[in-house]
């Protein structure tokens, strides 16, 4: 069964969407069985109210940008459509998802609430349980796990989305029993220690299959095996 996987951030005009602040901008990423897939979705949105300064110096998103923009209503339905049935992955989800049930139910057109049409996964919950006490920003996790965070000079939703897929992955890499204190010291001293994930685009393996000839001096080999000692372990 593939896994559809959403990697989701947005940015908004300010902290609290029940002081009226919007989603100004959304940035998707999809995985399906941990690979990136290039189904993206991206938009800008056009708030119809202002954006607070603060936020401004987060995102660097203006008001003069977002003025031709489409409104929100022109994008649920494809939004929705496109993370419906997905497992979100979203670092501090209870944020992007109030922003987006909220701004769903302003439509007053039926639309379910997130966590009726999606699983939510959050990834500042999985930090936390695997590195408690420490940093767990997006950025503290990129430092943590080696991962190039150089274009982040400001938030951006699909910029943000891209670099939590490679976050998550890392996170999620199978190494169970690492030894966080150890590596965080060599992440400290730059030895180099941090969690590298293989290129999707590396070469594959060379994969060597026996020749008929072989198979069959093996099977040969077997039956004198089975002769001398009865059925062998390899056939049991």
């Amino acid at each position: 069964m593939h896994k559809r996987q959403i990697v989701l951030d947005t940015e908004t005009t300010g902290i609290d969407p029940k002081e009226g602040h919007r989603i100004i901008e959304i940035g998707c990423v999809e995985l399906v069985n941990r690979r990136l897939t290039g189904n993206n979705f991206h938009v800008y949105i056009n708030p119809q109210r202002s954006i607070e300064e603060e936020a401004i110096d987060v995102h660097g998103i203006t008001n003069e940008f977002l003025r031709d923009k489409p409104f929100f209503h022109h994008v649920a339905q494809e939004f929705y459509d496109y993370i419906q049935g997905a497992e979100l992955v979203i670092h501090n989800a209870p944020f992007d998802v109030g922003f987006m049930d909220h701004e769903f139910a302003m439509l007053n057109q039926g639309f379910a609430k997130t966590h009726e049409v999606c699983e939510v996964l959050d990834t500042l919950v999985m930090a936390r349980d695997l590195h408690p006490g420490q940093k767990n920003s997006l950025d503290a996790l990129c430092r943590r796990y080696d991962i190039d965070n150089s274009k982040r000079t400001l938030h951006g939703a699909l910029l943000d989305s891209e670099i939590l897929s490679d976050v998550y992955l890392a996170m999620t890499g199978g190494q169970k029993k690492l030894n966080l204190a150890q590596y965080n010291e060599q992440a400290q001293q730059g030895s180099g220690g941090g969690i590298r994930r293989l290129s999707a685009e590396r070469a594959p393996l060379n994969v060597v299959l026996a020749t008929a000839e072989e198979l069959d001096a093996h099977e040969a080999r077997m039956e004198l095996v089975n002769k001398a000692c009865g059925q062998s372990l390899w056939q049991q």
